[in-house]
């Protein structure tokens, strides 16, 4: 057992919408992503999705409605919400998943990441 240090973990990749393994416990992955720009709409029709802001703002669109997210703040989008994270700037965020979650909820996109990397 060893500590985490989230600073140090962000500073090992520059790669945006490409999230990376931190961590894993009870089936959920604990992974890190750098974000900038607009990603695709997309929902997960059985998992729930936690992220949390660590540097930056990040706006969580839905259809109906959009929510700031700011450092420091999370939000869980429920399974089957369709949404989208949008940036101005790039943002660094924390993610908790089921292990088997694909983050485009399997939507194509040039950004899809068939298999998170382990840092």
């Amino acid at each position: 057992m060893n500590t985490i240090n989230l600073q140090q973990k962000f500073g090992l990749f520059t790669d945006q919408w490409s999230p990376k393994i931190i961590a894993q416990l009870n089936g959920q992955d604990v992974k890190l992503a750098k974000i900038q720009g607009e990603f695709v709409w997309h929902a997960h029709a059985e998992q729930d999705e936690l992220f949390l802001v660590v540097h930056g703002r990040m706006t969580m669109e839905f259809r109906d409605r959009k929510t700031e997210v700011g450092p420091g703040e999370i939000i869980v989008v429920p399974k089957g919400v369709e949404h989208r994270p949008v940036t101005t700037e790039e943002v660094w965020i924390m993610l908790f998943e089921p292990q088997e979650i694909h983050h485009t909820g399997g939507v194509a996109d040039d950004r899809m990441v068939e298999r998170c990397e382990h840092i």
